[in-house]
C-alpha cells in the first residue's frame, strides 16, 4: 500500500505475521516428527526381532552340532573295534569302509553346523573343482535316468575365496531339491562365468518349476513343498551366501518342465584368477 502526500511518500507493508506462518505449517512439522517417531520405533522392532531370529538360528545350529557329536564320536569308536576285531574278514572290511565314509559324512554336517553363528574361514578354491567333487557326491545318490551336465574342472581354473563346507552345503541343497523336483528323470545342469564384479554359479534343473511369485518365498524359513524336512535348506544357503560370502543367490529362471536356474553371485573381491 502506498500513501503519497505533496511532501513524502510513505509505505505501508502488510501480510501475515511470523508467528501465524509458523502456526501454519505446524501440524505439518508435527505430521513430519511422528512420522519419524513410528519410522524408528518400527526399525528398532525391526532389528530387535531379526537379531532374536538371528540368535535363535545360531544357537539352534550350535546345539544341533553339539548333540551330533556324542553319537558320532561313538560311532567311530565302533568302526574303529570292528576293524581291529574282524579285520581279517573282507566282507566287514567293506562294510566298516562304508561306515566310515557315513561317519566322516556326519562330522562335515557337524562341521557345518558348528560353523553358523561364528566368522568362517575362508579359502582359495577352484570352483570347477568344488561343482565337479559335489556332482561326483550327489551323481551316486540320483537316479540312473537323471544326467549330470557340469563344467569339465580340467578346462578351466577359476580360485574363489570361500568356506569350503558351508559352500558346499549351498551346492548340496540345490541339488537336492533339484533331485526332488524331477521324480526320478530329468537333467542338472551348472554353469559357471564372470558378469562384471561377480562371478557367477548357475544351477539348472528340468523339474516342475517354482511360480514366478514364489521366487523370494522359497528363500523364507519353514516354506517347503515335500512332505518331509523342515522348510531350512534355502534359508541357510541364502545366509551362508549373503552373511559369510557377501554374495547373493536367487532364482533367475523358472519354466516348468523346462528349467529353473539358481544364480549365485560371488563379489569379484571374493576370488582370484588362477
Amino acid at each position: 500500500l502506498i500513501l503519497e502526500t505533496s511532501d513524502f511518500t510513505q509505505y505501508v507493508y502488510y501480510g501475515h505475521s511470523r508467528t501465524y506462518t509458523l502456526l501454519k505449517y505446524f501440524p505439518l512439522l508435527q505430521f513430519l516428527l511422528i512420522a519419524a517417531f513410528i519410522a524408528f520405533g518400527y526399525f528398532t522392532f525391526s532389528s530387535s526381532r531379526k537379531s532374536e531370529q538371528n540368535q535363535v538360528w545360531v544357537g539352534m545350529a550350535k546345539e544341533t552340532a553339539h548333540q551330533l557329536g556324542t553319537p558320532i564320536t561313538a560311532i567311530i569308536g565302533w568302526v574303529d573295534h570292528i576293524k581291529e576285531m574282524y579285520g581279517q574278514d573282507e566282507y566287514l572290511v567293506d562294510v566298516v569302509g562304508e561306515l566310515q565314509k557315513d561317519a566322516g559324512r556326519l562330522e562335515l554336517i557337524a562341521d557345518r553346523f558348528s560353523k553358523i553363528g561364528s566368522e568362517p574361514k575362508m579359502e582359495k578354491a577352484n570352483i570347477y573343482a568344488e561343482l565337479d567333487n559335489m556332482k561326483n557326491y550327489m551323481q551316486r545318490r540320483a537316479a540312473r535316468k537323471i544326467v549330470f551336465e557340469f563344467p569339465d574342472p580340467m578346462a578351466k581354473t577359476l580360485e574363489v575365496n570361500i568356506n569350503p563346507p558351508l559352500f558346499t552345503w549351498v551346492l548340496e541343497n540345490l541339488l537336492r531339491n533339484a533331485l526332488d523336483a524331477m521324480g526320478g528323470q530329468g537333467k542338472i545342469s551348472a554353469k559357471v562365468y564372470e558378469e562384471k564384479n561377480f562371478v557367477c554359479i548357475d544351477v539348472s534343473d528340468t523339474g516342475k518349476g517354482i511360480p514366478a511369485a514364489k521366487f523370494k518365498t522359497v528363500f523364507k524359513p519353514g516354506y517347503s513343498t515335500k512332505k518331509r524336512g523342515w522348510g531350512l535348506g534355502l534359508s541357510l544357503a541364502k545366509r551362508i551366501i549373503e552373511t559369510y560370502h557377501s554374495g547373493k543367490i536367487f532364482v533367475s529362471k523358472s519354466v516348468p518342465r523346462e528349467q529353473t536356474t539358481f544364480t549365485i553371485k560371488l563379489p569379484v573381491n571374493h576370488h582370484v584368477r588362477g
